[in-house]
């Protein structure tokens, strides 16, 4: 992120997860066409929720990947200029129906009550929107590593998990072996 940007207030500096762990069951899903109409639908949602700022919105997660099997939630990444001015973002985006998750230092998570749509908030310049992309478009484009990322999926999501968080964080390897054939393949 920017060192010379300007904060509202200091960040937070540590991890609050509204609501505590989550058992949840998680399983994969077929590839389904109507992932990205369920993400235009939220990108015009938060597009009016957030007129009145500047921010960008991706769909990232495995549902951008066409024909890669997914959990069936929705993974959206929006940028603003300031995380610390929550209430230029937060309070539009809970007005318009959707619930904290997540706060931590550069990055809060809000989601739909079903749990079927992840809004990721970061700061513009913040090197994880640059990371989340990077991977979408390598999974978009590598059918090796699209298949790899999508068997290591179905091995994890066969045991059980506490929460969704530890679930992510054993991917990790393979999203690193995978992110570092990407920024190779993105230098050719």
């Amino acid at each position: 992120m920017s060192e010379h940007r300007e904060h509202r207030r200091p960040d937070v500096t540590t991890l609050e997860l509204v609501g505590g762990a989550e058992p949840l069951e998680l399983r994969l899903h077929a590839s389904d066409d109507r992932w990205v109409g369920m993400y235009l639908d939220h990108r015009r949602r938060i597009s009016d929720a957030l007129a009145a700022i500047d921010i960008e919105i991706e769909h990232i997660g495995s549902t951008s990947v066409p024909g890669l099997a997914a959990k069936p939630i929705i993974d959206i990444v929006v940028t603003v200029d300031d995380i610390t001015a929550e209430e230029d973002y937060l309070d539009p985006l809970l007005g318009a129906g959707y619930e904290l998750r997540v706060r931590e230092p550069g990055h809060r998570l809000v989601r739909t009550p079903a749990r079927d749509v992840h809004v990721h908030l970061f700061e513009r310049d913040d090197p994880a929107v640059d990371e989340y992309l990077l991977l979408r478009d390598h999974l978009r484009a590598d059918a090796d590593d699209r298949a790899l990322y999508e068997n290591t999926k179905r091995t994890l999501l066969g045991r059980r998990w506490d929460d969704m968080n530890d679930y992510a964080d054993a991917k990790t390897d393979v999203i690193l072996e995978i992110k570092a054939r990407a920024r190779v393949a993105r230098t050719r």
